[in-house]
């Protein structure tokens, strides 16, 4: 078996997502299990190059991990004949431009979401990338969850019937910062650092949406604010200028209707972080990030409202567990195979810029929504 070594620039490999999930759980998981066979008898092999800005936690992460190729400059690493791809888990604010480079060096691309800070710079990255011949992606790992995973098998399979609705909760309490330390980084909750969960979360409803039930229509959406100051990593108070909160109404090709609300200031009062409920003719369904649980009309009880009368049913036992049928792998693992394989051995690969684009343009409608109380349709975003 002959190795096929592949360079890829890691920038943004000292961040949370950039170590934890992509390069632990991803690129170092891939060399672990012997690479990624092709069909040809090679085996794909990522050879990580780690880019940052702190040569000491840099020199930390490689040390931990056996790893010797890391660097502080970004323009040094994109100009190596022995790099194929460029990967940015950078924070958002800092994408545009990083990527603009690696196009121009003719690398291919793969990024976290979300893609730019507005669309019209997301569509002229994807134009840019398609002219220079780049192969592009876009991280859209909600996809690859094993609840969502057999939810789509229940689409696929009829099971629903005509789809009516879709209900999503997604959120957790991220502390303040004060009394306890926050999870998630003080950006976050900066506007002017691109911080908010409407351009954290919607990219990804905006994939779960059109893959799993159609395309966005229209939104309709709220905002808030509701911790309106917090305590950074240094224990300084700040005041919180992003949207801690969004409220949500999408209209799908079909004449679905999804809701989905998405908060950092809310308890958990459910199985898992993130569910979604899909109502339909012939049965319903709860998919969480690795569960999903159904209900078909033939074995729909016939509940009758009664304020004066104790709940007497376990309406929650009545749903059936579906089962699991494969081995699930981790979701960001199983897509950087695929775009792996998309480089290297030209299988196909859907989620590009032009998905991405489409990510941030409705986040940022959904932004224009709140602002100014209405509802805004979704234009069709052409390359």
């Amino acid at each position: 078996m002959t190795r096929r070594p592949i360079g890829i620039i890691v920038n943004g490999v000292t961040g949370r997502m950039g170590y934890r999930q992509h390069l632990v759980r991803s690129l170092l998981a891939i060399r672990e299990q012997g690479g990624i066979p092709l069909a040809d008898g090679t085996t794909i092999w990522p050879e990580p190059v780690l880019v940052g800005r702190s040569e000491t936690r840099l020199r930390e992460i490689a040390e931990r991990h056996g790893l010797t190729d890391w660097t502080t400059d970004l323009s040094a690493a994109l100009a190596r004949d022995d790099v194929q791809i460029y990967f940015d888990a950078q924070v958002t604010q800092q994408r545009e431009k990083a990527i603009r480079q690696a196009i121009d060096a003719g690398k291919h691309i793969y990024t976290e979401k979300p893609l730019a800070e507005e669309s019209a710079a997301a569509l002229d990255l994807a134009r840019a990338a398609t002219a220079a011949g780049v192969r592009t992606g876009v991280v859209q790992d909600k996809l690859f969850l094993p609840g969502l995973r057999k939810l789509k098998r229940l689409i696929d399979g009829g099971f629903f019937g005509r789809i009516l609705s879709v209900r999503g909760e997604f959120g957790y309490w991220v502390f303040e910062g004060d009394w306890q330390p926050a999870q998630r980084p003080s950006w976050n909750y900066r506007a002017e650092d691109g911080g908010g969960i409407v351009m954290d979360m919607f990219p990804h409803w905006q994939y779960v949406l059109e893959e799993l039930f159609g395309r966005v229509r229209a939104v309709s959406c709220v905002t808030a604010t509701h911790i309106p100051e917090r305590v950074d990593e240094s224990g300084r108070s700040y005041p919180a200028t992003a949207d801690d909160a969004a409220y949500g109404i999408f209209e799908l090709e079909g004449g679905i209707v999804a809701q989905l609300n998405s908060s950092w200031c809310v308890r958990v009062n459910r199985d898992e972080l993130v569910e979604f409920q899909v109502d339909g003719t012939e049965g319903s369904a709860v998919a969480g990030l690795r569960t999903c649980r159904a209900q078909h009309r033939s074995v729909t009880p016939k509940p009758v409202w009664n304020p004066d009368l104790p709940v007497t049913e376990n309406f929650r036992a009545q749903w059936t567990e579906v089962p699991d049928n494969e081995e699930f792998d981790n979701g960001f693992k199983v897509q950087w195979e695929s775009f792996l394989r998309h480089v290297v051995a030209d299988e196909p690969f859907r989620w590009d810029f032009l998905a991405g684009a489409r990510g941030v343009q409705l986040a940022e409608l959904g932004l224009l929504s709140a602002r100014e109380q209405r509802r805004v349709e979704v234009a069709e975003l052409a390359r």
